[in-house]
């Protein structure tokens, strides 16, 4: 019976220090607040980048076009969702390694974009394009609403 109680006590032990380390976890990884169609599929596939690359995401189904207004963002430089993590705005399909250099450097700026929907960038790199890889810019906004080059990809030197 003492043994009993002893393996009875020790689950629970452990059971309470996963949920603990679980919460303290979640605590840690940055919030990214997007907002969608609930009907993109893209849109789905660069949550589960952000996911799978330690970011939290809390997904909006409403559309994002109030949201890129809210935030800041010209139409010119829109995308088909955005997102909120650390006081920056994320538009478009924006690699989660520039979120997190961007929330490592804190420069001032209104957030990072990636205008359109290239073929290659996160979300918009599934079986149904084939390997293809467009080259691309990942933006940095500026408060003034001018952009410069933060990272390219696929360009050739």
């Amino acid at each position: 019976m003492r043994d009993m109680q002893r393996r009875y006590l020790l689950g629970l032990l452990a059971a309470s220090m996963t949920t603990a380390s679980s919460a303290v976890m979640a605590q840690t990884k940055p919030l990214v607040e997007v907002w969608k169609d609930p009907n993109c599929g893209c849109c789905g596939d660069w949550v589960k980048h952000l996911e799978s690359n330690g970011f939290g995401v809390r997904v909006n189904d409403t559309g994002n076009t109030a949201a890129r207004k809210r935030l800041g963002i010209a139409d010119k430089l829109g995308s088909c969702h955005t997102g909120l993590v650390g006081g920056y705005a994320i538009e478009g399909h924006v690699p989660a390694r520039d979120i997190q250099r961007l929330l490592k450097d804190k420069p001032q700026a209104l957030g990072l974009t990636v205008p359109g929907m290239p073929i290659g960038s996160p979300g918009m790199d599934g079986e149904v394009y084939g390997g293809r890889q467009d080259p691309y810019d990942v933006l940095l906004i500026l408060k003034d609403g001018s952009t410069r080059v933060y990272q390219s990809y696929g360009r050739r030197a």
